[in-house]
């Protein structure tokens, strides 16, 4: 068994223990920002195919104590990098720190790019290249007040870069963060989804891959672990074959989509058409205050503007009590889910939300507002 670390949107650790359960991990502990998990290299890899709230899996290759950076380079001197990977491959190095007394984190993250470089120069007389931006295997350090772990990135690009949008407009959500809110808010396939500010439509493409059982990791993206000398390919080309035969016939899935924007509209469809997912969804020009609900019951998910300039929040605490009148108007019976920074959202629509999650989109924190539609109720007096 090999140990690991899994990291996803804060907010979200509950939601990627399920992920990893169903992947068959073992040992699981939740922290803030991920999980720590010990499992074998196909459950691994199922974890970076099927996750869709992970941002990235980390595999655990040396720990130790320290306190001074030649300590740290120490140990990642003494780490056998090359049963893993070659000189010939680029690499980067990232370096989280959490209450570390060391001064800078830019010059330990040199110390340990210079430890990786001397052990593989001293192995075999050749230096692996840095590339910051495309690397073909990547190295975390996590350190502590005390405490360095040094992990291989078994995922490569970030999870959330399914390897499907092309058109992106201002402020796209990761599509890690949307899965994780459309599994919060309850909404199962077939039942009716709509986003009404879908902006370049990732919450209507991560509910299409949903309903058709498509795998996240399945959309031609590579892994971090296809670049290590331990790669199993039996193993994955297993997984990956399981997984597409798994997957359901594009057809229509009650998801909805629309936006005030004729620009974001063309953008969504660009990119559900570019996915083979567009037959799955309706997708149309249309102000959510005008708009009328696709059913009498189903759940709405919507990422609005926060709002960062005063003038902004003028214009959004003139819009909430707009919008609550158009929700209250058209869509009883729905539950609607708005991720929002704003804190005042509820007080300034005048709803009571039935819950309030708390969510990191990317650095901001927010809140998930559910708002359960019965006409007539739960508007504040």
């Amino acid at each position: 068994m090999e140990k690991f670390f899994a990291t996803c949107p804060r907010g979200l650790e509950p939601l990627l223990l399920e992920d990893l359960t169903d992947a068959g991990a073992s040992s699981l502990k939740a922290i803030p920002g991920g999980v720590h998990f010990s499992a074998d290299w196909p459950v691994c890899y199922a974890a970076n195919l099927h996750s869709r709230i992970a941002t990235r899996i980390l595999w655990q290759v040396a720990h130790g104590r320290y306190a001074t950076e030649d300590d740290v380079y120490k140990l990642a001197y003494e780490t056998p990098w090359k049963r893993w990977c070659g000189p010939e491959q680029t690499i980067r190095v990232d370096v989280t720190a959490i209450k570390s007394p060391l001064k800078s984190l830019e010059f330990i993250t040199l110390r340990i790019k210079d430890a990786v470089c001397d052990r593989f120069r001293a192995e075999t007389g050749k230096r692996p290249s840095v590339d910051t931006r495309e690397p073909q295997v990547r190295f975390h350090a996590f350190i502590t007040a005390d405490q360095c772990t040094l992990y291989i990135d078994t995922s490569g690009a970030p999870l959330y870069q399914r390897g499907l949008r092309q058109k992106t407009v201002e402020a796209p959500l990761k599509e890690n963060l949307a899965a994780g809110i459309l599994r919060l808010s309850g909404w199962q396939p077939g039942e009716p989804l709509l986003d009404p500010m879908c902006g370049s439509g990732t919450f209507l493409t991560e509910a299409a891959q949903m309903a058709l059982n498509i795998a996240p990791g399945a959309g031609g993206r590579s892994f971090g672990f296809q670049r290590l000398k331990n790669f199993q390919l039996d193993a994955w080309r297993e997984l990956l074959d399981s997984a597409q035969e798994a997957e359901k016939p594009a057809k229509f899935a009650q998801i909805y989509g629309s936006d005030i924007s004729p620009v974001a509209v063309r953008a969504a469809l660009a990119n559900l058409d570019r996915a083979d997912l567009l037959p799955a969804v309706s997708l149309e020009s249309g102000d959510i205050l005008e708009i009328r609900a696709p059913g009498d019951h189903g759940v709405m998910v919507a990422n609005p503007p926060y709002g960062e300039r005063l003038s902004e929040l003028e214009e959004l605490a003139a819009f909430y009590p707009q919008l609550a009148a158009a929700l209250k108007r058209n869509f009883a019976g729905w539950a609607c889910h708005f991720l929002s920074a704003d804190l005042r959202k509820p007080k300034l629509m005048r709803l009571t939300p039935s819950k309030k999650t708390p969510l990191y989109n990317g650095a901001i924190e927010c809140r998930l507002f559910e708002f359960k539609m019965v006409a007539g109720s739960n508007r504040k007096p």
